[in-house]
């Protein structure tokens, strides 16, 4: 067989999965007794496996996720209120198709933004576009965009996203730009979009956080009404490396 002639072909093509399965199969001597039908299907196995890792890392990478966490090594032995039963609901992404959102609240240290990047991460994974943001941070490079002429394209961004990750709301109150700011983000996630916030502010004192009452019932209305709300209780995930470094 010529192979490196077929190589060459597939490579041109852009079948490079199709190349390294074919490499891999002119290789393997058992591969011989295998059928024309066999053959094309571990090809197109091979070359749709590298297509889905390779827009997994452009997902990946345009996420930026803070964090390198993902669903498949969530503790759940630490008591801190995680439920696996919705975790695992939560996993399969039918809340991104379904444009619901997730809100994780607790107390510092209890792991709200590692369960934010996993979960997008794992959305990341189902091919769904997902953007990291501290919450401060996103509210700071608005009031950048809208001294220099890109505040309606970064919204435009911000919108296009399937997932978007809000981490840190709060707990200080919010300057009147910024709740307007929340409130034209809400309004372009509602129905088309998801959001993953966390907040150490319970949910119900969220009204206190924006500030505007007006405003707060605007953008909790679009928020919370379609959202899966995770309380996190318990010790402190960095406990056991505060007693590790004092030991």
């Amino acid at each position: 067989m010529l192979t490196h002639p077929t190589l060459n072909q597939l490579h041109e093509l852009g079948l490079h999965g199709m190349a390294k399965g074919f490499k891999e199969l002119e290789a393997n001597p058992e591969a011989a007794s295998l059928s024309h039908a066999e053959w094309l299907a571990l090809l197109l196995d091979h070359e749709v496996t590298l297509r889905r890792q390779k827009r997994f890392e452009a997902r990946s990478k345009q996420a930026r996720l803070r964090q390198p966490a993902c669903v498949e090594d969530i503790d759940y032995r630490r008591p801190r209120g995680i439920e696996r039963s919705l975790f695992m609901k939560l996993a399969d992404c039918q809340w991104v198709r379904d444009h619901r959102h997730i809100i994780l609240v607790g107390k510092t240290g209890l792991g709200k933004s590692w369960l934010a990047c996993a979960l997008g991460q794992k959305a990341c994974r189902e091919d769904y576009s997902v953007q990291y943001h501290r919450a401060p941070r996103l509210f700071a490079e608005l009031d950048l965009a809208r001294g220099d002429g890109r505040y309606a394209k970064l919204l435009a961004k911000l919108a296009k996203v399937n997932v978007l990750i809000l981490d840190d709301l709060g707990p200080e109150p919010m300057l009147p730009e910024h709740r307007r700011d929340l409130l034209e983000i809400a309004e372009d996630r509602c129905g088309r979009g998801s959001f993953i916030i966390t907040s150490q502010v319970p949910i119900d004192q969220w009204h206190q956080v924006i500030g505007d009452p007006t405003l707060a019932d605007a953008i909790l209305d679009r928020i919370t009404h379609a959202a899966y709300r995770i309380k996190l209780d318990g010790p402190s995930m960095r406990e056991p490396e505060k007693l590790l470094e004092t030991a």
